[in-house]
C-alpha cells in the first residue's frame, strides 16, 4: 500500500470525491489523441516519428524550468526536498545523464542529429505556445495548482508501457537503446504522481481549492492535447511527412 492509498483509505468522502474527479481526467489525456493511436498501431512513417520526437523535446527541455518555478513558489521544505528530485531526474547530476539526455538519444536512434533537435529547427509554433503556456502557469499560479497540473502523471505509466511495446514491436528500425527514456519513466512517473497527489490531498481542503486543482489538471490535459494537435497538423499526413 502506498502512502496515498493509506491517506485515502477511510478518508472523508470529500477526499475520495476529489481523487475521483482528478482520475476522471484520464478520459481527456493525450493518450487518446488520434496521432498517439496511430503511433501505437504502428502506422506512422519514420519522418512522422522524427517530427514527434523533435517537437516533444521542447517539452522535455522545459520541464525542469517548470519544476524550478514550483520549487521557487513552494513554502514547504518537506515538499521541496522531494520535488527537487524531478529536476535531477530530467537534468541529471552530470553531463550525459538525465531524461533530457535520454530524449536526445531517442532522437539519435530515430535518425535525427543531436544539434537539429537541440536548436529547435523542427519546432512548430503550436507546440512552443502550449509548452510556454504551461511554464507560465507553473510560475504565476499558486504552487499547489501547479503541483495539481502535474497529475497527468497518474495516467503516464499506462501510456509509457503501451508506447514502449509499440516501439519495440512495430518500429524495429529504432535502436533499442534509444528507448531508455520510456523505461525510466515507468518507474519515475508512479513515484512522482504519488507525491503530487499526496500534496494536493493535504493542501486542497476547501471546495474552492479542490475545484482549482481539478481545473489545473484540466488545463494540463489541454496543453498536452494541443501539442499533439499541432504535431498532427504538421506531420499527420504521411504524404507530406516524407
Amino acid at each position: 500500500m502506498t502512502d496515498t492509498d493509506a491517506m485515502t483509505t477511510g478518508a472523508p468522502p470529500e477526499v475520495d470525491a476529489l481523487v475521483e474527479r482528478l482520475r476522471a481526467h484520464s478520459q481527456s489525456y493525450h493518450s487518446a489523441h488520434p496521432f498517439h493511436l496511430r503511433m501505437n498501431e504502428g502506422l506512422l512513417a519514420p519522418a512522422q516519428i522524427r517530427g514527434w520526437v523533435a517537437n516533444r523535446y521542447y517539452y522535455q527541455e522545459m520541464i525542469p524550468r517548470k519544476d524550478a518555478a514550483i520549487l521557487a513558489n513552494c513554502p514547504d521544505p518537506a515538499v521541496r526536498r522531494r520535488w527537487i528530485r524531478r529536476i535531477t531526474d530530467h537534468d541529471g547530476t552530470a553531463d550525459g545523464e538525465g531524461g533530457i539526455e535520454a530524449w536526445l538519444r531517442l532522437g539519435e536512434a530515430c535518425g535525427l542529429r543531436r544539434e537539429e533537435i537541440a536548436d529547435h529547427r523542427h519546432l512548430v509554433p503550436g507546440v512552443r505556445f502550449a509548452v510556454d503556456a504551461y511554464v507560465t502557469f507553473a510560475r504565476t499560479r499558486p504552487w499547489v495548482e501547479a503541483v495539481a497540473s502535474s497529475l497527468t502523471e497518474l495516467f503516464a505509466p499506462d501510456l509509457m508501457a503501451e508506447r514502449l511495446r509499440a516501439f519495440e514491436q512495430r518500429y524495429t528500425w529504432i535502436a533499442p537503446e534509444g528507448l531508455a527514456y520510456f523505461r525510466n519513466r515507468l518507474e519515475q512517473a508512479p513515484r512522482d504522481s504519488e507525491h503530487a497527489l499526496e500534496v494536493v490531498l493535504r493542501y486542497c481542503r476547501t471546495l474552492q481549492d479542490q475545484d482549482a486543482a481539478v481545473a489545473a489538471l484540466s488545463f494540463k490535459c489541454d496543453v498536452l492535447w494541443s501539442m499533439m494537435d499541432a504535431i498532427d497538423q504538421a506531420y499527420g499526413d504521411r504524404s507530406r511527412a516524407g
